[in-house]
């Protein structure tokens, strides 16, 4: 496990999204560390599996990101798609907390 400096706690905004580039295996990873209603932080993949743009310009609601484009809602911890138009889950990823730092691991199986 490689985690990468993701971001700081303080730059994820309550029931919000902050959006980062790292550096995977194949090349750059598009995430979302998101922090849920309850205050967790979770990392997932940016790029919704059905239309191709960026989850973390959605909403947050519970444990779910919601995509701003069709509206299909994402489980931050399993990446599950919890209805249409998305059928695929989308990659999560490995998250920790080191003080005030978010790590996150991009380099294994998401």
């Amino acid at each position: 496990m490689t985690a990468q400096l993701a971001c700081m706690t303080s730059d994820v905004p309550e029931a919000g999204t902050f959006r980062v580039e790292l550096e995977g295996p194949s090349g750059p990873v598009e995430v979302a560390v998101v922090r849920d209603e309850d205050g967790a932080l979770h990392a997932i993949s940016d790029i919704c599996s059905h239309g191709a743009v960026s989850l973390s310009d959605g909403e947050v609601e519970g444990c779910t990101v919601e995509c701003w484009l069709h509206g299909s809602r994402f489980d931050l911890r399993t990446g599950e798609p919890l209805g249409p138009p998305a059928v695929r889950p989308v990659p999560v990823y490995p998250l920790t907390v080191d003080g005030e730092r978010v790590l996150v691991d991009v380099d294994g199986d998401a």
